[in-house]
């Protein structure tokens, strides 16, 4: 089990990367664990590359910094080819199926799902794909409690949104088998 877990996502600007590490730091917060959550973008914003990154801890946390992230998610190829190189060689990476995994990474630590055709033909919004991971990284590495994880969603959606963010949320959970699930658990004890 780990006591502190370095997560960055990565994305287009306007896909929600920043929200979606903002809810899982909040779901630590509820769930009784120490988080800190940081982003940085380029001018352009939205459509330009978007990094947010959190840590969460049992632990206090002393440092702010991610150095080497445990996980990575990547919404499109741009971030996933300047973001991937320096992650941890255990990182569990987690990208949109439509991506082409650079030929360095593990196969057996990346998880291909289809987040924003999920979003866009289940969910109905293709702006809902943070959502949809958020859902896809949590019963992966079971970090934290699905009430927590609600909590954290609650907190951080426009009010009038919860119905198709609560769909998008068990939409990306559906896309994580059982056996995804207990091979990748991270959670933090």
């Amino acid at each position: 089990m780990n006591t502190r877990y370095e997560m960055r996502f990565t994305g287009s600007g306007g896909q929600g990367v920043i929200l979606a590490s903002v809810i899982l730091a909040e779901a630590a917060v509820c769930d009784g664990k120490q988080a800190i959550q940081s982003q940085s973008y380029g001018p352009e914003a939205r459509g330009g590359l978007c990094k947010a990154e959190a840590i969460v801890s049992k632990e206090q946390i002393w440092f702010s910094k991610v150095r080497t992230p445990n996980m990575l998610l990547a919404l499109n190829q741009g971030s996933l080819d300047k973001y991937a190189p320096d992650i941890a060689d255990d990182a569990i990476v987690i990208i949109d199926s439509s991506l082409t995994p650079p030929d360095y990474l593990d196969p057996e630590r990346l998880v291909a799902i289809p987040i924003i055709k999920t979003a866009d033909e289940k969910v109905g919004k293709v702006m809902t794909a943070n959502i949809v991971a958020v859902g896809a990284i949590n019963k992966l590495l079971g970090l934290f409690s699905e009430e927590a994880l609600k909590e954290g969603i609650k907190r951080h959606i426009p009010a009038g949104t919860e119905k198709i963010n609560h769909l998008a949320r068990v939409e990306g959970e559906a896309l994580i088998t059982d056996e995804m699930a207990e091979k990748f658990k991270q959670a933090i004890d």
